[in-house]
Protein backbone atom coordinates (compact mmCIF):
# COMPACT_ATOMS: atom_id res chain seq x y z
CA UNK A 1 0.00 0.00 0.00
CA UNK A 2 1.39 3.33 -0.84
CA UNK A 3 0.54 6.67 0.50
CA UNK A 4 0.69 10.37 -0.87
CA UNK A 5 2.71 13.07 0.96
CA UNK A 6 0.36 15.52 2.61
CA UNK A 7 1.44 18.99 2.44
CA UNK A 8 2.87 19.40 5.59
CA UNK A 9 4.62 23.12 6.32
CA UNK A 10 4.16 24.03 2.40
CA UNK A 11 3.14 27.18 3.44
CA UNK A 12 6.08 28.03 4.60
CA UNK A 13 9.73 28.51 3.31
CA UNK A 14 12.53 26.11 3.98
CA UNK A 15 15.01 26.81 7.10
CA UNK A 16 12.84 30.03 8.10
CA UNK A 17 11.35 28.60 11.36
CA UNK A 18 14.62 27.94 13.69
CA UNK A 19 14.12 25.28 16.14
CA UNK A 20 11.76 22.79 14.34
CA UNK A 21 13.34 19.07 14.11
CA UNK A 22 11.70 17.00 12.01
CA UNK A 23 13.12 13.99 10.96
CA UNK A 24 13.20 15.31 6.97
CA UNK A 25 15.96 17.65 8.53
CA UNK A 26 17.45 15.65 11.14
CA UNK A 27 17.43 12.50 10.79
CA UNK A 28 17.49 9.61 13.87
CA UNK A 29 21.33 9.91 13.92
CA UNK A 30 21.40 13.11 14.36
CA UNK A 31 18.66 13.72 17.04
CA UNK A 32 19.62 10.86 18.87
CA UNK A 33 22.10 13.07 20.98
CA UNK A 34 20.17 16.52 20.70
CA UNK A 35 17.57 14.04 22.82
CA UNK A 36 20.16 12.60 25.16
CA UNK A 37 21.11 16.71 26.26
CA UNK A 38 17.59 17.32 27.44
CA UNK A 39 17.33 14.25 29.70
CA UNK A 40 18.73 15.50 33.22
CA UNK A 41 19.35 13.74 36.78
CA UNK A 42 18.87 17.68 37.80
CA UNK A 43 16.22 19.53 37.18
CA UNK A 44 16.19 23.43 37.37
CA UNK A 45 12.80 24.15 39.33
CA UNK A 46 12.31 27.02 37.63
CA UNK A 47 12.45 25.42 34.18
CA UNK A 48 10.17 22.49 35.30
CA UNK A 49 7.93 24.83 37.07
CA UNK A 50 8.58 28.83 35.28
CA UNK A 51 4.89 29.60 33.62
CA UNK A 52 3.28 26.05 34.35
CA UNK A 53 2.90 23.66 37.55
CA UNK A 54 1.57 20.09 36.18
CA UNK A 55 0.98 17.40 38.91
CA UNK A 56 -0.81 13.79 38.16
CA UNK A 57 -1.56 10.68 39.63
CA UNK A 58 -3.67 7.43 39.96
CA UNK A 59 -6.68 6.98 41.38
CA UNK A 60 -8.30 3.35 41.88
CA UNK A 61 -11.59 4.68 41.78
CA UNK A 62 -13.89 4.89 38.72
CA UNK A 63 -13.12 7.65 36.51
CA UNK A 64 -16.77 8.92 36.10
CA UNK A 65 -17.27 8.69 39.87
CA UNK A 66 -14.10 10.80 40.25
CA UNK A 67 -15.28 13.38 37.79
CA UNK A 68 -18.66 13.49 39.11
CA UNK A 69 -17.00 14.42 42.50
CA UNK A 70 -14.81 17.04 41.07
CA UNK A 71 -17.09 18.77 38.94
CA UNK A 72 -19.26 19.88 42.20
CA UNK A 73 -17.52 22.89 43.58
CA UNK A 74 -18.09 21.43 47.33
CA UNK A 75 -15.89 18.74 46.98
CA UNK A 76 -13.13 21.37 46.99
CA UNK A 77 -14.12 21.69 51.56
CA UNK A 78 -12.77 18.08 51.06
CA UNK A 79 -9.67 17.27 49.48
CA UNK A 80 -7.85 20.88 49.44
CA UNK A 81 -5.24 21.97 51.77
CA UNK A 82 -6.95 25.33 53.06
CA UNK A 83 -10.63 26.45 51.21
CA UNK A 84 -13.13 25.40 53.79
CA UNK A 85 -16.60 26.97 54.37
CA UNK A 86 -18.02 26.79 50.46
CA UNK A 87 -21.78 28.32 50.10
CA UNK A 88 -22.82 29.23 46.94
CA UNK A 89 -23.60 33.43 45.97
CA UNK A 90 -26.58 34.93 44.94
CA UNK A 91 -25.13 34.86 41.50
CA UNK A 92 -25.81 30.97 40.52
CA UNK A 93 -22.79 28.52 40.11
CA UNK A 94 -20.28 31.21 41.75
CA UNK A 95 -19.30 29.69 45.43
CA UNK A 96 -17.32 31.69 48.00
CA UNK A 97 -15.47 30.12 50.53
CA UNK A 98 -12.30 31.03 52.77
CA UNK A 99 -8.94 30.15 52.04
CA UNK A 100 -6.97 29.50 55.40
CA UNK A 101 -3.73 30.21 53.78
CA UNK A 102 -4.31 33.84 54.06
CA UNK A 103 -6.36 34.02 56.80
CA UNK A 104 -9.34 35.82 56.77
CA UNK A 105 -9.20 35.74 52.80
CA UNK A 106 -12.45 35.27 50.33
CA UNK A 107 -11.83 33.10 47.75
CA UNK A 108 -14.82 33.15 45.09
CA UNK A 109 -15.07 29.81 42.80
CA UNK A 110 -16.83 28.86 39.58
CA UNK A 111 -16.42 25.12 37.81
CA UNK A 112 -16.87 24.72 34.49
CA UNK A 113 -17.04 21.08 33.75
CA UNK A 114 -17.65 19.03 30.28
CA UNK A 115 -18.57 15.44 31.06
CA UNK A 116 -17.71 14.52 28.25
CA UNK A 117 -14.18 15.23 27.81
CA UNK A 118 -14.17 14.58 31.71
CA UNK A 119 -12.57 18.19 32.15
CA UNK A 120 -12.97 19.97 35.63
CA UNK A 121 -12.24 23.82 35.68
CA UNK A 122 -12.14 25.85 38.70
CA UNK A 123 -12.08 29.53 37.91
CA UNK A 124 -11.12 31.41 41.02
CA UNK A 125 -9.71 34.44 42.55
CA UNK A 126 -8.98 35.65 46.06
CA UNK A 127 -10.51 38.32 47.74
CA UNK A 128 -13.29 39.57 44.50
CA UNK A 129 -16.03 37.39 42.38
CA UNK A 130 -15.67 39.54 39.19
CA UNK A 131 -12.35 38.74 37.56
CA UNK A 132 -11.87 34.74 38.35
CA UNK A 133 -7.90 34.87 36.63
CA UNK A 134 -6.44 31.92 39.04
CA UNK A 135 -7.71 29.08 36.78
CA UNK A 136 -7.07 25.45 37.68
CA UNK A 137 -7.25 22.73 34.58
CA UNK A 138 -8.16 19.30 35.36
CA UNK A 139 -9.04 16.00 33.64
CA UNK A 140 -10.48 12.52 34.68
CA UNK A 141 -9.03 10.17 31.96
CA UNK A 142 -10.52 6.15 32.42
CA UNK A 143 -7.25 4.39 33.67
CA UNK A 144 -8.15 1.32 31.30
CA UNK A 145 -7.16 3.38 27.99
CA UNK A 146 -4.06 4.79 29.67
CA UNK A 147 -2.85 2.11 32.21
CA UNK A 148 -4.18 -0.33 30.90
CA UNK A 149 -6.17 -0.97 34.41
CA UNK A 150 -9.17 0.04 36.04
CA UNK A 151 -9.53 3.56 37.76
CA UNK A 152 -8.90 6.85 37.10
CA UNK A 153 -5.77 9.16 36.26
CA UNK A 154 -5.87 12.44 37.16
CA UNK A 155 -4.24 15.62 35.46
CA UNK A 156 -3.98 18.89 36.78
CA UNK A 157 -2.06 21.76 35.28
CA UNK A 158 -2.08 25.31 36.54
CA UNK A 159 -0.08 28.00 34.29
CA UNK A 160 1.49 31.23 35.92
CA UNK A 161 -0.84 34.23 35.14
CA UNK A 162 1.20 37.04 35.94
CA UNK A 163 -1.67 38.29 38.35
CA UNK A 164 0.56 35.98 40.32
CA UNK A 165 3.19 38.42 40.92
CA UNK A 166 0.95 41.45 42.16
CA UNK A 167 -2.65 41.44 43.29
CA UNK A 168 -4.23 43.52 40.53
CA UNK A 169 -7.23 44.36 43.17
CA UNK A 170 -5.60 45.58 45.92
CA UNK A 171 -8.23 47.64 47.16
CA UNK A 172 -10.82 44.35 47.88
CA UNK A 173 -8.14 42.45 49.99
CA UNK A 174 -8.64 42.79 54.06
CA UNK A 175 -6.28 45.02 55.61
CA UNK A 176 -3.36 43.77 57.00
CA UNK A 177 -3.04 40.47 55.14
CA UNK A 178 0.74 39.85 54.72
CA UNK A 179 0.58 36.82 52.13
CA UNK A 180 -0.51 37.31 48.50
CA UNK A 181 -1.73 33.96 46.90
CA UNK A 182 1.30 34.09 44.06
CA UNK A 183 4.27 34.01 47.13
CA UNK A 184 3.07 30.40 47.05
CA UNK A 185 4.03 29.66 43.57
CA UNK A 186 7.10 28.36 44.04
CA UNK A 187 5.33 25.72 46.44
CA UNK A 188 2.56 25.05 44.24
CA UNK A 189 3.38 21.79 42.94
CA UNK A 190 4.35 20.57 46.08
CA UNK A 191 0.88 21.98 47.67
CA UNK A 192 -0.65 20.61 44.70
CA UNK A 193 0.47 16.96 44.85
CA UNK A 194 -0.22 17.00 48.77
CA UNK A 195 -3.81 17.81 47.58
CA UNK A 196 -4.02 15.13 44.54
CA UNK A 197 -2.40 12.45 47.19
CA UNK A 198 -5.87 13.67 49.48
CA UNK A 199 -8.26 13.52 46.58
CA UNK A 200 -6.45 9.68 45.97
CA UNK A 201 -6.79 8.90 50.03
CA UNK A 202 -10.30 9.95 50.10
CA UNK A 203 -11.56 8.58 46.61
CA UNK A 204 -9.91 5.20 47.44
CA UNK A 205 -11.37 4.90 50.43
CA UNK A 206 -14.86 5.34 49.51
CA UNK A 207 -14.34 2.94 46.68
CA UNK A 208 -13.08 0.33 48.58
CA UNK A 209 -15.55 0.55 51.97
CA UNK A 210 -18.53 0.71 49.18
CA UNK A 211 -18.92 4.34 49.55
CA UNK A 212 -20.75 6.48 46.73
CA UNK A 213 -17.53 8.33 45.60
CA UNK A 214 -19.27 11.57 45.83
CA UNK A 215 -21.07 11.42 49.30
CA UNK A 216 -24.50 12.15 50.33
CA UNK A 217 -24.05 15.41 51.71
CA UNK A 218 -23.43 16.61 48.48
CA UNK A 219 -26.46 15.11 46.65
Amino acid sequence: MTTSALPALSDIPDDVVPGVLRIENSDKDATTPIIMDMLRSVYPHDQIFGDFCPVQGYIAAPPREVYDYLADTRSLEEWTYSLRGFTETEEKGLWLAYDRLGDATRIFTRTVANPDAMTVDYHCAWDQGEHLWMVYLMRVVDAQVVLHKPGSVVLWTNCRHPFYDENPYPETAPAGRPVWVGDFWEMFSAGHQLELDNLKAICEYRATHGLPIKPEWMK
